[in-house]
């Protein structure tokens, strides 16, 4: 009786040693003599005490690995590319896993490192911007090849950066900005083009509207004249005094004009006070000696026209 509760905590001891359980997304590894028994997945598992052991533990959920890789381009430039792989250990492939390899970590980054430096110097900088798919592609495609026959599948492969030289960095945004200059003065210029045709074209429009204007306003003032004369010759007064008096009293409405206007610095000369008086008297015997010799030589040309042929 004395070795009951030794039996007892033994059996205890025996039954909690033998009883173990895998957490979700884990995989456990049995080893029995030291030799690989079994495979364990999530949940609650029984175990041989003191027989089996469990060797390791491994997780299947998808990690990722930032790998940085600098390598140089055809076109002779240095870039860094930052490459992200994703990758899991496979269900069936568990025991090759834990097995074969040690660290899958540098294993990647060996064939990321081979795949990179294989493929970029075939490419120019533009190219590696433009392309970084199909290198992303040649990356999964390379290692999921060669990490498949270590348990391992890869999920998927991205180019998350690619950083060139700072220098060429620098250039490249000149080249940048002087293209968009370029764009900006070739809209610059078209505008300035539309600027000057429309006003171009709205100036035409306001000297033929002026033309017109002064057309009418010279025919109005011509028809003015006209009924001024006829209005004149009524009352016992001839043509040419008629106009001598409208040219006057014109001159007289521009004096006025003027004086209306006490900024102007319009000088009119003769600007005497007898230069009313003289300019109607110059234009009455303009007048009346342009009618003479209009009368004189169409006495002369009817005089020849009666005059005999020899």
């Amino acid at each position: 009786m004395a070795f009951a509760p030794i039996l007892l905590f033994l059996a205890v001891v025996i039954l909690f040693s033998s009883v173990f359980t895998v957490k979700q997304q884990t995989a456990a590894i049995i080893e029995r003599f030291g030799k690989f028994q079994s495979v364990r997945l999530p949940g609650l598992h029984l175990k041989i005490p003191m027989v089996d052991r469990i060797a390791g533990k491994v997780s299947v959920k998808i990690q990722q690995l930032d790998v940085i890789v600098e390598t140089k381009t055809k076109d002779d430039v240095f870039v860094r590319l930052k490459v992200s792989v994703q990758f899991n250990i496979l269900k069936d492939g568990i025991y090759e896993a834990f097995y074969r390899l040690e660290n899958p970590g540098e294993q990647i980054t060996s064939y990321v490192f081979d795949v990179i430096r294989a493929e970029v110097p075939k490419m120019k900088l533009d190219e590696v911007f433009e392309r970084k798919d199909d290198v992303a592609v040649a990356v999964r495609s390379e290692l999921q090849e060669a990490m498949k026959d270590y348990g391992y599948g890869i999920v998927k492969a991205l180019v998350t950066d690619i950083d060139p030289d700072a220098e060429v960095k620098k250039a490249m945004n000149r080249i940048n900005a002087a293209e968009r200059e370029k764009v900006a003065a070739e809209y610059e210029a078209e505008a300035e083009r539309i600027r000057i045709v429309a006003k171009a074209k709205a100036e035409a429009e306001s000297k033929r509207l002026q033309g017109q204007g002064i057309a009418d306003q010279r025919r109005e003032i011509a028809r003015g004249l006209e009924e001024s004369v006829e209005v004149l010759n009524g009352v016992g007064i001839n043509s040419q005094e008629a106009s001598a008096l409208i040219v006057v009293t014109q001159h007289y409405d521009t004096l006025q004009s003027l004086g209306e206007n006490t900024g102007s610095t319009l000088i009119l000369l003769p600007n005497t006070p007898t230069a009313g008086a003289d300019m109607l008297n110059t234009m009455t015997s303009s007048f009346v000696a342009s009618q003479q010799i209009g009368e004189s030589m169409k006495a002369d040309n009817k005089r020849k026209l009666k005059l005999p042929k020899e």
